[in-house]
């Protein structure tokens, strides 16, 4: 593809005119209405570096107390019955996704994932020698984490012992409703526990939405010649599962209770506010490694869901609630009535902007039918993937974080394709092959979201300008100041400011020469300008977002630090196991964060 592709939608206004010339648009990213801070170099240090004129504090890490009751976190790393019984009282491991619920000026709750766990961080024999308690220490040091924490001055602090304060984890009950429930449930009252709870949502009516991703991870088979069927491969199960949890507890083992499965893979609402509330698995919004969800109340009511599967080659999804949201109404039925679309994304490649269609996901509909395999509604949710496939869905380049600028009234929506390794064809939203450093991809409807047509482009294709040519090097805001790979959470404030995390290639070396640890980075959606403003520890991911009430505190997740034993030791130092944590960041000055 030559150059001049990429060139000929050049126009002043056009986004596309950041593509693969040598130099920024100086008129344009000299913009500084939004980018307030001075940006910051990337790092290799283990700690967080942020801009001059603000701070970082920690707020909590893995293994730390919520109740007076519990053990702190025991470097010793003894794992027994107390241990296992400890992990329900204290933080979770590996926090991701979070939101911020204001209980009044100076006190809030939290409510935030606990993704997964890191075998060779959490046990003296880094996973190569698990037991009974290892693998119910495990499921209990997942799931989600809701805690309440208090202002104090400048500073948010854990109130230890709060009402709020509750353990979600791989054994909690939990409720099943909308279209898939009976074929879920198969006789059962309840389901238990969540798994690998990625990123998050949070509705209008004050509950929290957590993501069910990789949950394929868990599950594995006392049988070696089990016969998968095709949406168990789609999923990703094996025999052998990455935590060998099926070796000691039955209820992964695909070969004895291959149900359990479809029970994982969910959109799980809680309420926050309510310690004694049962989680509910929400099926009319799919079955797919969800990543978040992006909700949208349009001015009518009517509430959307953008939701991303985050695998290579897998879709983007939509859901249009058939009930419309009215403050103070009954909001029990909002997300288990309306229809699933997948995306299709299309245009020229090279263009790297085009058309859209959002397709049904019916039963009986654009060829979901018994000749192509499926029995019913409840059959297109448990496997939403293969369905995408015979509707015609794109396949992207593992969708991760969708956000929208929703107090602006912009109908454009926000997407990270984190990167797409094994990609062999590119299309027009994907356009690169073996794509290493992903893009952000960008659409909105005509009039509402609840159209099925849209129009859509790239925001920005990471790159390294530096040593790569071609598409590689990025779009024009890509420079050696800010260049980035596998862009993956992704949220607005209220002032329109873009801020992205990265999960990517940490090493600094060949391709990434110069990108040092992962980072977050904000940017101006109307000029395209981007600065880094964070950079975290070493092999750490940067993942969760969420802001106090008047944006002065920014709360931002610190995972898997020194993951695959890198020499990490954040964030108690030397001497001490790497924890994942949450930070709260603050502008000195007691400003708006980014301002």
């Amino acid at each position: 593809m030559q150059r001049r592709v990429f060139l000929k939608y050049s126009a002043f206004g056009s986004m596309l005119a950041f593509f693969t010339g040598p130099n920024l648009h100086a008129n344009l990213l000299e913009n500084k209405s939004l980018l307030g801070f001075k940006a910051i170099d990337a790092s290799t240090e283990d700690n967080i570096v942020v801009p001059d004129g603000y701070e970082a504090k920690l707020l909590i890490s893995w293994g730390d107390k919520l109740f007076s009751k519990a053990k702190p976190y025991d470097e010793n790393k003894l794992i027994d019955d107390e241990a296992v019984k400890n992990a329900s009282f204290v933080f979770g491991d590996n926090n991701d996704g979070m939101s911020f619920f204001s209980l009044s000026k100076t006190r809030a709750i939290l409510a935030i994932n606990n993704e997964y766990i890191n075998p060779e961080i959490m046990f003296n024999h880094q996973g190569k020698e698990l037991s009974k308690e290892d693998v119910l220490y495990e499921q209990k040091s997942l799931g989600v984490s809701i805690i309440e924490v208090q202002k104090k001055g400048d500073t948010w602090e854990l109130v230890e012992d709060s009402k709020f304060n509750r353990r979600i984890d791989a054994h909690t009950k939990m409720k099943v409703s909308g279209e898939a429930k009976n074929e879920v449930l198969k006789g059962q009252k309840f389901v238990y526990g969540t798994l690998n709870n990625c990123s998050n949502g949070k509705t209008p009516w004050g509950t929290y939405i957590t993501c069910e991703e990789n949950i394929d991870d868990f599950f594995g088979s006392s049988d070696e010649n089990i016969n998968f069927n095709k949406g168990q491969k789609r999923f990703g199960f094996k025999t052998k599962s990455k935590y060998g949890w099926e070796k000691f507890d039955e209820r992964f083992d695909l070969a004895k209770n291959p149900n359990e499965a479809n029970r994982f893979g969910w959109i799980v609402e809680i309420d926050p506010f309510d310690a004694k509330s049962t989680p509910i698995k929400r099926t009319s919004l799919g079955r797919f490694k969800h990543e978040n969800a992006e909700i949208i109340i349009e001015k009518d009511g009517s509430v959307i869901i953008y939701m991303g599967d985050d695998e290579a080659d897998e879709f983007i999804y939509k859901f249009v609630s058939k009930h419309k949201f009215k403050k103070g109404m009954d909001t029990s039925k909002i997300l288990d009535e309306g229809i699933l679309y997948v995306g299709q994304f299309n245009g020229k490649l090279g263009d790297m902007r085009g058309s859209g269609k959002w397709i049904a996901l019916e039963f009986g509909k654009n060829g979901l039918t018994e000749q192509n395999g499926f029995k019913n509604q409840a059959d297109v949710l448990i496997n939403a993937r293969l369905a995408g496939s015979i509707v015609g869905a794109t396949p992207m380049d593992r969708c991760e974080w969708i956000a929208s600028h929703k107090e602006s009234g912009s109908k454009e929506v926000f997407a990270t394709l984190t990167n797409n390794k094994s990609r062999k064809e590119p299309n027009a939203a994907n356009p690169r092959v073996k794509n290493i450093y992903g893009q952000i991809i960008k659409w909105s409807p005509k009039n509402s979201h609840k159209d099925e047509d849209f129009s859509w482009e790239i925001f920005a294709l990471a790159g390294n300008p530096d040593n790569q040519s071609t598409l590689n090097k990025g779009s024009n805001n890509i420079t050696s100041k800010n260049k980035f790979n596998s862009p993956d959470g992704l949220a607005f404030d209220k002032d329109g400011r873009l801020w992205i995390q990265t999960d990517g290639d940490y090493s600094n070396k060949g391709d990434f020469e110069g990108m040092g640890n992962n980072q977050m980075l904000a940017a101006d959606v109307k000029t395209g300008e981007i600065k880094r403003f964070l950079t975290g520890p070493i092999a750490c991911e940067l993942t969760g977002i969420a802001f106090d009430e008047d944006y002065t505190t920014m709360f931002v997740g610190i995972q898997h630090p020194g993951e695959k034993l890198a020499p990490s030791h954040f964030p108690h130092g030397a001497n001490t196991t790497p924890r994942s944590s949450v930070i709260q960041i603050r502008k000195l000055d007691g400003g708006v964060i980014g301002s």
